[in-house]
């Protein structure tokens, strides 16, 4: 077991780097401790940072729950890797995943469209060409 620490010390070290850009939350099972992982997120954003959140369970498992804080760690998610690691599906070929089952969700348009939009990575090396030798 590690060290407790309260949300706003973390918050208050999120507010101390300014090299940071985002916050993780994984496992464990975030969706295992929702209100306290809600709570950080929360922090995470009002601080301007993104949130990304590591579950084991299915998009459309998190929402027909029907727990407000499984909705409100959703809601405070901004891209949920959904799906557990199966060794059967895994690779290194995949960005910010260990299986191909796992998706990246972009949940606010998620939420708003009513279906699963996933998240594409946007590369910024991509308009740059390898020069042939």
């Amino acid at each position: 077991g590690g060290e407790e620490i309260s949300v706003e010390a973390l918050a208050a070290q999120f507010q101390a780097n300014p090299l940071l850009d985002g916050v993780t939350l994984s496992g464990g099972e975030p969706f295992a401790q929702a209100a306290d992982c809600a709570q950080v997120a929360r922090q995470a954003h009002q601080a301007g940072l993104n949130v990304w959140t590591y579950t084991g369970y299915l998009f459309e498992a998190i929402q027909a729950k029907g727990d407000p804080a499984w909705e409100a760690l959703l809601r405070e998610t901004d891209v949920l890797v959904d799906g557990p690691f199966l060794l059967g599906e895994k690779t290194y070929g995949l960005p910010f995943r260990g299986s191909r089952n796992q998706r990246l969700i972009r949940v606010a348009e998620s939420l708003q469209r009513g279906q699963v939009v996933l998240w594409e990575s946007t590369d910024p090396l991509a308009k740059f060409t390898v020069p042939e030798s």
